[in-house]
């Protein structure tokens, strides 16, 4: 099982939520891996150098998977499926894999997403 991290995901970990960061820890002790795309990643980062310090630390600590040419094509089929437009939401779904657990801020987003895969993975709310 992997934690699959939306933008609401980081912005609580930017925050200093502890339970998020206890489950990031976790993931990381059980060598279970958190992971993100380049996208969510461009939603969070603003460059405010000492002040992210908590939000890069969260980031090293995550697997970022591009926002390239097959992911985002293959979330441009999700979002027809689904009649959705937020890529980056798409993009996300489709990174996860069976047993995994998305964490997120808009569970009712990715839960209309999960639905139009085949993906069996969990949903968290933050």
């Amino acid at each position: 099982m992997r934690y699959v991290l939306d933008a609401g995901a980081f912005i609580a970990l930017d925050r200093g939520d502890a339970v998020a960061w206890r489950r990031l820890a976790a993931a990381l002790v059980t060598k279970e891996a958190a992971t993100t795309h380049g996208g969510i990643v461009g939603q969070v980062w603003r460059g405010r150098g000492p002040r992210e310090a908590r939000l890069a630390r969260a980031l090293a600590a995550v697997d970022v998977q591009p926002l390239g040419d097959a992911l985002g094509r293959a979330a441009g089929v999700l979002l027809g499926k689904a009649k959705t437009t937020d890529v980056v939401d798409a993009a996300l779904v489709l990174l996860a894999r069976d047993g995994d657990q998305i964490v997120t801020s808009d569970p009712d987003d990715i839960e209309h997403l999960l639905a139009c895969t085949s993906i069996d993975a969990g949903i968290i709310s933050v």
